[in-house]
């Protein structure tokens, strides 16, 4: 299994960063991209996965959240990080009008430019959306035909922004979202749309801990070693062997990144 969205220099790993791995490579997790949302976490990241070559890459990105940081020396930093080898995608990237942490029309400029620093590199787009969707839209599709690969992360949208992600050939990231009984359910019944070769799975840790964990769990830190149970969620929501589903999420991840 592969997860591909771990925000692992957060500060809730900073006590046991290492052993996050070892249980993660212990429930079968042989790969994780671990997610830049800035410039400093971009850094981070990029150094963590050089330590950890062959289980550990990295995205160099700045989120929407973080626009607002975003000056005429970014887009070189980024540059430069997204030519080390670790580096397999740009992002995380993309529109957040839930939250508005950076303003909106700063968010639209900064996720169009790293749109085009991943099409000048040719790398993937790993991507966010939150609230955005008819924006996002419009600034992605102009630069899709650009790009060799683009994820949309952490869907939970509608059946017809699914649809639209998936006319645009994006590929999909699911999460432990689909474990809510309550938030969940619609996505539960959408992710049986998704093409084999377009699901990816991720935990989004230490974020979106799945609430129907089969054992008494302290805390709401997430972490990639849950990634199986979110990946037998998936598997039964679409009706499909879990073995069958983690080969194929595995295959096509690899492929997306080149990994």
């Amino acid at each position: 299994m592969i997860d591909i969205g771990v925000n692992l220099t957060n500060g809730q790993f900073d006590d046991d960063r290492d052993d996050v791995l070892v249980r993660a490579k212990a429930a079968g997790v042989s790969s994780l991209v671990l997610t830049g949302t800035d410039l400093a976490e971009s850094l981070a990241v990029a150094d963590y996965a050089a330590s950890q070559p062959g289980f550990c890459y990295a995205t160099a990105g700045i989120h929407p959240h973080d626009a607002k940081t975003f000056d005429e020396h970014s887009l070189n930093r980024l540059r430069e990080l997204a030519l080390r080898p670790e580096v397999v995608a740009i992002g995380e990237c993309g529109l957040d009008y839930n939250r508005d942490f950076s303003p909106r029309p700063q968010q639209d400029t900064v996720f169009e430019a790293q749109l085009a620093l991943a099409a000048e590199l040719q790398l993937p787009v790993f991507m966010h959306c939150r609230d955005a969707h008819q924006r996002f839209m419009d600034i992605l599709a102009p630069w899709r035909d650009k790009l060799p690969a683009a994820v949309l992360h952490c869907f939970t949208g509608s059946e017809a922004e699914l649809r639209d992600c998936l006319a645009l050939d994006l590929h999909m990231g699911i999460t432990g979202w689909i474990c809510d009984e309550r938030r969940g359910q619609e996505l539960q019944q959408l992710v049986s749309l998704i093409p084999g070769n377009r699901l990816m799975i991720e935990t989004d840790s230490p974020y979106l801990l799945p609430r129907d964990l089969p054992f008494k769990h302290h805390g709401r830190r997430n972490e990639p070693a849950y990634l199986p149970h979110i990946a037998h969620r998936i598997a039964a929501c679409r009706g499909e062997h879990p073995d069958l589903l983690i080969a194929e999420t595995t295959a096509t991840s690899r492929a997306f990144f080149r990994i």
